[in-house]
């Protein structure tokens, strides 16, 4: 018996899979599972990488920043602006510093990871671990910082220092809780160990990358200059501030370069910021508007389109497994109804221990004294008393909070619209260190959202101001004739008033100069070809079947028929609405190609029509596309 020696390619395939990783088959079986898992395989990487950067700069701004501030100078409180910072424990800094090095070493393996220098099995969890770490020293430095070493309030605050530490803090700890759903879904089989990245979604990244290094730049350049000019305020994180309003084009004016090389600095700085937002917003809107046309609808439509194709039955034996898999699901058995409640009796039973009042007391009312110690109704007295200073206090903040709540709407609305008046803007350190982040998140989602108003609303606007334009200051011809085909009842109207006013006027007779009977006749007969052709009835159709059994249709008549056709068509095709035409429309459609058709052409022309040749070509049963 001769056996075939494997090929060699089999060999290495069969060798190849063997020693495949257990993941790589689990997500080759199940490559299905990415329809309901595209976010957190290109999502969840995509946000990540936005993320990292900022934390990154807050986590920075924590650092160069002292933590405490001193707002209580020459007998006086001042601003936030104007505080002192003093320095923190050395404790807290070198825990910074930590936290800032793992922040940074983590989204430098995310992006080994995105350019697949380093395998995703490795570059991962390390992104994770070191953001975990990050988070967990930003964590336990602030709150240890406000049990051990907190401000002396009210005359010492936290910088925006403080605040950018937990705002890093959370950044960390989010990205890090995102990463981890993205690799459960690789452990389970969701998706392979790479992230396929499309041009735009890497476009996005790296301008991401550059702008919050455009930021970072500008407020250490803006720092340093302005406190060389002797105003201390200028610290990193309101260089930073001032940046972003500039950068965001809103301009509160309450901090402003003062310096001739900061204005002079400031034109090649807002517009290459200007220009990078633009820049980012704008890949934002596509690789978000890519994720939705690719995943949501696309992928929704296949898992519906699979859902019903697994819900169809190809045979009889499909049919009765089908059937028994519904009745074996029915739950059966005895319905659970609830007992009867206890009933409230109508009437006092008889035998009850009721408190009965004696005869005198119910005819005679005589007053109790109350025998309580008068120590006891102070103190009553009293808690009413602080009850009712409370609810006074507690309707004095509702009050005060629904007026700040309507003047931080209007904050809210100038600054994203970019109005920026100036009226109002964040004063306290936490404030503006909210702003930052609330802007840099509501900026691009309020572009995507105006962006997306440009495909509905807008384009509904512009068609409905069109038809309108129709109708009223550009009126276009005969814009009033769908409407009237629309409603016979009106066009019979107008037929109908038409009939009376030429009876009324009386009917026209032919210039004597230039006319003649064969030229009225013409006219006629041009008329009848016209409104045949644009609106054909049962009645007019029938005669005209029994007239070309008699005699076929002139040229002449057959030319008028189909100029008025075409013309009546091409008005139907400019139709925002597509045309549907009646069965009176289509049997006169089918006469006048019946009669163009070279078969025919033979016998328009003082030919008659036998009823052979009707009952061969009739009216009815003739099919043009067979010719």
């Amino acid at each position: 018996m001769n056996i075939q020696e494997p090929d060699r390619n089999t060999l290495k395939e069969a060798r190849d899979s063997r020693h495949e990783p257990r993941r790589w088959k689990v997500w080759r079986k199940r490559t299905d599972g990415e329809i309901s898992w595209w976010f957190a395989s290109t999502g969840i990487p995509l946000l990540a990488a936005a993320l990292g950067p900022f934390a990154n700069l807050s986590s920075i701004a924590a650092l160069v920043t002292s933590w405490r501030q001193n707002n209580y100078l020459n007998s006086d409180f001042v601003s936030d602006l104007f505080g002192v910072p003093y320095a923190d424990p050395k404790w807290c800094y070198w825990l910074n510093v930590v936290s800032l090095i793992c922040g940074f070493l983590g989204n430098i393996f995310l992006l080994f990871n995105f350019t697949q220098k380093i395998r995703y099995i490795i570059a991962l969890p390390a992104t994770i671990i070191l953001w975990y770490i990050s988070s967990g020293l930003l964590i336990a430095i602030t709150a240890c910082m406000e049990v051990y070493d907190p401000p002396n309030r009210p005359f010492e605050i936290y910088t925006q220092g403080y605040w950018y530490a937990v705002a890093a803090a959370i950044f960390y700890f989010v990205c890090s809780v995102l990463l981890m759903v993205n690799m459960l879904g690789y452990f389970l089989g969701h998706y392979p160990d790479h992230f396929a990245l499309s041009d735009n979604q890497r476009t996005l990244i790296l301008q991401t990358m550059f702008f919050f290094i455009w930021m970072a730049g500008g407020a250490a350049i803006y720092s340093r200059i302005q406190t060389d000019a002797g105003e201390d305020q200028w610290t990193f994180p309101n260089a930073l501030y001032f940046c972003y309003v500039t950068i965001l084009t809103v301009g509160f004016g309450d901090l402003v370069a003062t310096t001739d090389l900061g204005r002079g600095l400031l034109f090649p700085y807002s517009v290459g910021g200007i220009i990078t937002l633009g820049l980012v917003v704008s890949s934002l809107y596509r690789a978000a508007r890519e994720l939705g046309e690719d995943h949501i609808v696309q992928k929704d439509l296949e898992r519906r389109r699979e859902q019903t194709l697994a819900l169809t039955a190809t045979n009889s034996d499909d049919y009765r497994h089908r059937q028994h898999q519904l009745v074996r699901r029915g739950t059966f058995g005895r319905l659970k109804i609830s007992a009867p409640t206890e009933p409230r009796p109508y009437r006092t039973a008889m035998g009850n221990n009721v408190p009965r009042t004696s005869t005198l007391a119910r005819n005679f009312s005589v007053p109790i004294v109350d025998r309580k110690p008068r120590l006891l109704l102070l103190k009553e007295e009293k808690d009413r008393f602080d009850a009712m200073r409370r609810i006074q206090a507690d309707s004095k903040r509702f009050k005060r909070w629904m007026a700040l709540f309507w003047s931080a709407l209007y904050f809210c609305y100038i600054s994203l619209l970019t109005i920026g008046y100036g009226d109002l803007s964040p004063k306290s350190n936490p404030g503006r260190c909210f702003f930052v982040i609330w802007s840099l998140i509501s900026v691009p989602t309020m572009t995507i959202l105006v962006s997306d108003l440009g495909d509905t609303v807008v384009a509904k606007f512009k068609k409905w101001s069109n038809i309108v334009a129709d109708f009223t200051v550009l009126p276009k011809r005969d814009i009033w004739q769908p409407f009237v085909d629309k409603n016979p009842w009106l066009q019979q109207r107008i037929q109908d008033h038409e009939a009376k006013r030429r009876v009324r006027e009386g009917f026209g007779t032919a210039n004597p100069d230039e006319g003649d009977e064969v030229d009225n006749d013409n006219d006629v007969e041009v008329a009848a070809d016209a409104i045949q052709a644009t609106n054909p009835n049962i009645t007019s159709l029938a005669e005209e079947a029994e007239t070309d059994l008699a005699c076929a249709p002139t040229l002449a008549s057959l030319a008028r028929r189909i100029a008025f056709s075409i013309k009546k068509v091409s008005f139907d095709l400019r139709l925002d609405v597509p045309k549907r035409y009646s069965y009176e429309e289509w049997v006169e459609f089918t006469r006048l190609i019946r009669y163009t058709t070279p078969r025919r052409l033979n016998r328009i022309l003082g030919t008659t029509l036998t009823n052979e040749t009707e009952n061969e070509e009739g009216l009815v049963n003739w099919d043009w596309l067979v010719y």
